[in-house]
């Protein structure tokens, strides 16, 4: 009897390591993307197109099938890319139901449209 609830407990654990290792490689892909969509040349579709891959290598293709990228603006004004990744939510395993798990990840852009005269400067 011991023997069972300490396995149970073991496999609990074991995957609560896989989602968390999942969450962390989704922010992780989510977070490059959107550096990669920040930059000067390149759009967020670029990043959103960068983290399907990265998940794709790092994971599986299942877990990059909803990636989206956009602008949003701060209360200040500033202009910052958001890569947002919907996933499955791994219950057993890797297997989970789909759309269980959303991570983003922002960055500021490099194309920041300029505010009012005078803002920003000393």
């Amino acid at each position: 009897m011991v023997s069972a609830l300490l396995l149970f407990v073991v496999l609990a654990v074991l995957q609560l390591a896989v989602a968390l290792y999942i969450r962390n490689t989704l922010i992780s892909a989510a977070s490059e993307g959107a550096r990669f969509g920040a930059r000067m040349d390149a759009s967020p579709d670029d990043g959103a197109f960068r983290a399907e891959g990265l998940i794709a290598a790092s994971l599986n293709a299942s877990f990059a099938q909803d990636v989206s990228a956009g602008v949003a603006r701060t209360m200040e004004g500033v202009q910052v890319v958001v890569v947002t990744v919907t996933a499955p939510l791994p219950l057993i395993g890797p297997i989970g139901p789909a759309g269980g798990l959303t991570v983003s990840g922002r960055a500021f852009s490099e194309t920041q449209v300029s505010g009012p005269a005078g803002a920003g400067s000393r």
